[in-house]
């Protein structure tokens, strides 16, 4: 592999390496700004972050991951919106949600 290709590749596993800080960062944040109801209730779940089965040949969704696509919609100005859709999917919080709602959610969230 040339250095110019080897460069591009640490590039992109920098910028996904920063894109899963960002996710865990914002699952602290949302974690200790809740109440202690809610922390004793997300303790009881599965892991939240298990990938949702998909069709061979394509990334399973995590939490992380959708949890990175809604923040950008969010930071662009659709947080309104980003709100009805997690309350349309039934809940208040992304952790809230099925993981098997993830690709409906996504879907819904790129039509913005």
């Amino acid at each position: 592999m040339s250095r110019m290709g080897e460069l591009a590749a640490v590039l992109e596993e920098l910028k996904r390496c920063g894109e899963i800080l960002i996710g865990v960062s914002e699952s602290l944040t949302e974690l200790f700004s809740g109440n202690r109801e809610e922390e004793t209730q997300s303790e009881e779940r599965p892991a939240e972050t298990a990938a949702v089965k998909k069709p061979p040949g394509e990334k399973p969704l995590t939490l992380e991951s959708v949890r990175m696509v809604l923040a950008e919609k969010s930071r662009s100005g659709h947080t309104a919106e980003v709100r009805t859709l997690l309350q349309k999917h039934g809940a208040d919080k992304l952790s809230e949600i099925d993981p098997a709602e993830y690709p409906a959610l996504l879907a819904e969230v790129e039509a913005l």
